[in-house]
């Protein structure tokens, strides 16, 4: 990925005119993606996607550095959610759902329409397993584990320290994988519901004995 901006970057600082195009197209799909994550509904995620597509079509003549770009854009996308104020009680939010997911991956390059619907449940899962996590856990989770930026470079983006990120990172894995494993188990009966069952089967086998 940062091989692409490199590319992009390098015509960009050439004049090259379709350039400012493709920064702006594959910035638009790291964006929605990111806000996808950190805004948690569909009008903020937008919204903070087209805030960070104008802001880097203001500061494109200044990008030197691929890898500085991604984690400036990042932090931008978390800004935006963060001071979106929408007013959600007239116009209630639509969550995110694993529809919005493949939107996301679709227009980021990702897997094609027959890949997704393959591996579907295995999808349906992760996604619904991911949403149960804490934002800031979230956040940590698909920059460094989906994303591939570095400990420093999300530490700068989430504004904590690499020590920060590695216990969040930890943290983050170990609940995904709980969720997981807790949903492939199938449904559990809530305390209340097992003891009323238990109940209900000793009575059961009390009225049939001799």
């Amino acid at each position: 990925m940062d091989r692409r901006y490199d590319e992009l970057i390098k015509a960009l600082e050439n004049g090259g005119p379709e350039a400012m195009e493709r920064l702006l197209m594959d910035a638009q799909s790291l964006a929605y993606r990111f806000s996808v994550v950190v805004c948690g509904n569909v009008p903020d995620a937008e919204d903070a996607m087209q805030d960070a597509l104008l802001q880097t079509y203001r500061r494109a003549k200044n990008i030197r550095d691929p890898r500085a770009f991604r984690a400036w854009l990042y932090r931008t996308v978390k800004n935006a959610c963060l001071m979106s104020r929408r007013p959600h009680a007239r116009h209630p939010p639509r969550l995110l759902s694993l529809e919005d997911e493949e939107a996301a991956a679709a227009a980021a390059g990702g897997p094609s329409p027959e890949d997704l619907a393959g591996s579907a449940a295995e999808r349906q899962q992760f996604h619904e397993a991911f949403q149960t996590l804490p934002k800031n856990y979230r956040l940590v989770l698909f920059l460094r584990d989906i994303e591939g930026l570095s400990t420093e470079e999300v530490a700068k983006v989430a504004g904590i320290s690499a020590d920060n990120v590695k216990q969040r990172l930890h943290r983050a894995r170990a609940m995904l994988r709980r969720s997981i494993e807790h949903r492939l188990a199938g449904p559990q009966l809530p305390p209340d519901a097992t003891k009323r069952a238990r109940a209900r089967v000793t009575a059961l086998l009390s009225r049939g004995r001799p």
